[in-house]
């Protein structure tokens, strides 16, 4: 395995936190994600779905996970299926879990392999009365394409049409937002990797790379620091294109005097960072190009101060926003006056930054979480503000990883350079190790 999971004790809490908001009588049933096919033989890498990694820790294709507390044989109250391996499938793809490997890693007694699932699945749902279902309930999730998951879902309907179903996803919403200590430090090993990426494209820009150049230095790094990649699609955008919110081409030459936008995090045993940082192509930022990021910083630090237990995100928006709306005016890129009669529907400074200012992250980048809810210690959010004045080809994003506390909240990212200074003086200084 490239990365080191998480222990057994870590599965074991997670899965008992979903059981307490289990009703009586319920079967839970989590599938693993489908190897999706590209053309002729050839297939995508496996990305395991971030339900069923976060209940049992096993990243492998056709894993399903039942769990039944009030089962009547103790052995059935939780059981994990996993792929049976054979000599040409160790030959060819190498060697899958055990049942041995899988209970370790797991902390799950009961093993078995998965074409005995559908057996286990008629003999366990007549003792049961709900189903618990999984699905993607992400406020963004757009799938065009069935999953695994939802294939299984409807074959369970079928079979079992009166019994009634539970939805599992807002209990996976809800326990999975808040973070055991384990799940931080996972967090904290993809984030320190991505400095490391911050630090060696600081020391290998200058005029005339092309942006998908500055991409491979940081894959590079990723991959020889245990990395399985990007947890998200890079976005190293330089003059105009960092105006482009979800600009991911990356394919322009990098001209003196513009700066780059780059937004890129570390995938690290199925946990995610997300970094943003602005440097300038030729080491040194223009006085007016120093004054936008500066405004951005302080939004920034402003935005981390009021990421507080109790506050409701939609609340926490809008006063990032009025903080952004400050700065704008300060800028010369607003009217004080304007601003006073503006339509607090449509407020003005949405010209200039146009998206959100934090999200939930962990197993996935725009993590899962209640957003109609306070915001409770142990959760993680990114907070990016960004200015992007097309008009001057100039865009700029800070964004770091914060942990919500019972006290401060705690940057995850705070050992990765962020202000002007420290950015030009290690642009100036580093050199590229191979």
């Amino acid at each position: 395995m490239r990365y080191l999971p998480l222990s057994a004790a870590t599965y074991r809490e997670h899965r008992n936190r979903f059981r307490q908001h289990m009703e009586k009588g319920g079967l839970a049933v989590f599938h693993s994600n489908d190897i999706m096919p590209t053309s002729a033989d050839g297939s995508m890498p496996f990305k395991q779905a971030s339900d069923i990694l976060h209940l049992s820790g096993i990243d492998q294709e056709e894993t399903v996970l039942l769990l039944f507390p009030d089962a009547v044989d103790p052995k059935d109250r939780e059981i994990l299926f996993v792929r049976e391996t054979n000599e040409h499938i160790a030959i060819w793809e190498g060697a899958k879990f055990s049942q041995a490997e899988a209970s370790e890693l797991s902390g799950i007694a009961t093993v078995l392999w998965t074409t005995s699932y559908d057996a286990t699945i008629k003999r366990l749902a007549p003792q049961a009365e709900h189903l618990f279902l999984n699905s993607n309930e992400h406020l963004r999730q757009g799938n065009e394409v069935e999953t695994r998951e939802e294939r299984k879902n409807k074959e369970l309907r079928a079979l079992y049409p009166l019994h009634s179903v539970r939805r599992s996803a807002p209990i996976m919403h809800r326990i999975r937002s808040r973070k055991t200590k384990e799940e931080v430090a996972q967090m904290q090993r993809a984030m320190d990797i991505t400095g490391k990426a911050f630090e060696r494209v600081c020391g290998f820009v200058k005029p005339g790379v092309k942006e998908y150049e500055i991409e491979a230095e940081i894959t590079h790094e990723f991959l020889r620091n245990g990395s399985r990649g990007h947890a998200y699609t890079p976005i190293i955008a330089s003059g105009y294109n960092a105006c482009v919110l979800h600009y991911i081409t990356n394919d322009q030459v990098c001209n003196d005097g513009d700066v780059i936008l780059m937004d890129f995090g570390c995938e690290y045993g199925g946990y995610a960072s997300d970094l943003t940082r602005c440097i300038p192509v030729n080491g040194r930022f223009t006085q007016r190009q120093k004054d936008v990021y500066n405004a951005v910083l302080r939004v920034q630090r402003a935005s981390i101060a009021m990421l507080r237990p109790g506050t409701l995100l939609a609340d926490y928006h809008k006063e990032v926003g009025k903080v952004m709306e400050s700065e704008l005016i300060g800028l010369g890129l607003l009217d004080k006056a304007e601003v006073a009669k503006q339509n607090p529907d449509r407020p003005l400074y949405k010209k200039y930054f146009m998206h959100g200012n934090s999200h939930f992250l962990g197993l996935d980048v725009h993590d899962v979480g209640l957003w109609n809810e306070m915001i409770q210690p142990d959760m993680v959010f990114t907070v990016e503000p960004g200015i992007y004045i097309r008009e001057e080809k100039l865009g700029i994003r800070l964004e770091n990883n914060i942990l919500v506390t019972r006290d401060n909240p705690i940057d995850l990212f705070s050992n990765i350079p962020i202000e002007v200074e420290a950015v030009e003086e290690l642009m100036n200084r580093r050199k590229v190790v191979a």
